[in-house]
């Protein structure tokens, strides 16, 4: 299994092998790919799958640093909390896997808490919205979290438009 993420397209695709298996709409970083810490961009390039955190969880519990708070995501709570940064239902915690462009000192993924992650569902996809992370469906991040073991590869690229 591989992952590939095309900013351009918004898209994400679950691979075996060469064989497309599952194509999912995201929401890559709204300020587009850079792998500088503090940029609040996607950061391009080879990564792992580092770390999966939520198993269990229902679909749109809230996360606060990657625990799950005991919240669930509903409008009168997104209401109540208008400024916040939704990390829903599972994580697929990013580590990068290119010494000096997305791994280690200033460009290290995993350092800048990248996620694949659910948001809620009145997120808009197939545009650039997040604060760096791929933001997903919470059905669609089950499913992926289910489907791809630690350590999976994950290809992020600017693709097409």
């Amino acid at each position: 299994m591989k992952i590939e993420i095309d900013a351009g397209r918004q898209e994400l695709r679950l691979l075996q092998g060469k064989r497309v298996v599952k194509r999912y709409s995201v929401s890559t970083a709204k300020r587009g790919l850079g792998e500088k810490n503090g940029s609040l961009c996607t950061p391009r390039g080879r990564h792992i799958v580092r770390a999966k955190i939520g198993a269990g969880q229902p679909q749109g519990a809230v996360f606060v640093r990657r625990r799950p708070s005991g919240e669930v995501w509903t409008p009168e709570l997104h209401a109540k909390y208008p400024g916040r940064d939704w990390i829903l239902t599972r994580i697929l915690w990013l580590s990068g896997c290119e010494p000096g462009r997305n791994r280690l000192g200033d460009v290290d993924t995993m350092r800048r808490y990248i996620y694949i992650h659910g948001t809620p569902d009145s997120a808009e996809l197939g545009k650039p919205g997040s604060i760096g992370c791929i933001r997903m469906r919470n059905k669609d991040i089950v499913e992926l979290f289910d489907l791809v073991p630690p350590y999976t590869e994950v290809d992020i690229t600017e693709g097409e438009a």
